[in-house]
């Protein structure tokens, strides 16, 4: 099941999920991050050196409106790029694909087959996990399947349909609620947001511009944009672990963009945590707005037998 678990970190990559760094800016990303919280901000203020005045001051709030008016149009570059409308207006998606794991970095054995259906609005999805197996011929085979909502997740099988640990799902929704999509649609709505332009970096040898999106709560997520397309790169933020308190980072890298229907859509996702690889999704097909039937995020529908 850490398989299929894995293959979770996409969608909301772009769902569905589209919204992920690689391992040299993951320490710049974190900084900008950190520095957005209660226990990073400097102490009282600091008078002005001998020979300073207090102009310093208009100064700084006139290059810090011009930093966040510059974060504000990258991202509205990047919903355009993506595909706009038809970007923002996806009902739902289907993504067809492998899957890798990784533990300490180094890969598990095989890439498995997986289907991923996702609903924007009620918020669902369902990851199907494709084996492929038979005594005398091979034959695909949907032997374990999961459904997530807005609050819970399920694991179905031929036995029937149980809920997921109570830290597996903790891991997805927290995925999920800082996702692209997630921030897009959500964060960039809510009162007290700051969008702040943080210059450039290198990403896979392009040239991104990094932007950064902190709530009113502290809560905080890093963009990094390429400077020539306006596509999304990698998408970083933070977490405390709720055991042992230290801060953790989590990172998507997307590549390999591809056109469908109108929407720039990655086929190449990696997932890292802490600077390890933790997944790569590869996707072959995918298809949008694909009216999908209400009762296939059923978490009792049953398994079917065979893969089409």
């Amino acid at each position: 099941m850490r398989v299929l678990r894995n293959t979770q970190f996409l969608a909301m990559s772009l769902a569905a999920s589209l919204v992920v760094i690689v391992l040299g800016g993951a320490s710049s990303r974190a900084s900008a991050q950190a520095s957005a919280l209660p226990s990073a901000q400097v102490g009282p203020e600091v008078q002005p050196a001998r020979g300073e005045t207090g102009n310093q001051q208009p100064n700084n709030c006139q290059q810090s409106n011009q930093q966040q008016s510059r974060g504000r149009k990258l991202l509205d570059e990047m919903v355009s790029a993506l595909g706009g409308d038809a970007w923002l207006n996806r009902q739902d998606w289907i993504f067809y694909g492998r899957a890798a794991t990784f533990y300490k970095g180094q890969p598990h054995e095989g890439a498995p087959q997986f289907e991923e259906y996702y609903r924007a609005d009620p918020f669902a999805e369902r990851v199907v996990l494709i084996s492929h197996y038979g005594v005398f011929l091979a034959t695909n085979h949907r032997d374990v399947a999961e459904v997530w909502t807005s609050d819970n997740g399920y694991e179905i099988t031929y036995q029937g349909t149980k809920p997921l640990p109570a830290k597996d799902v903790a891991d997805y929704q927290r995925r999920r609620m800082h996702s692209l999509d997630v921030v897009v649609k959500d964060w960039l709505k809510q009162p007290g947001v700051l969008v702040t332009y943080e210059g450039t970096n290198m990403v896979e040898r392009h040239l991104a511009e990094q932007v950064s999106i902190l709530t009113a709560s502290n809560d905080a997520v890093t963009l990094e944009l390429d400077q020539s397309t306006h596509l999304p790169l990698s998408l970083s933020f933070q977490w405390r672990d709720p055991v042992y308190k230290d801060w953790n980072t989590d990172v998507q890298e997307f590549a390999d963009y591809h056109e469908i229907q109108g929407i720039m859509t990655p086929y190449s996702i990696t997932a890292l945590h802490n600077g390890d690889t933790t997944g790569e999704r590869f996707l072959t097909k995918v298809v949008y707005n694909a009216k999908l039937p209400a009762d296939l995020f059923d978490p009792h529908r049953p398994l079917e037998k065979k893969a089409r």
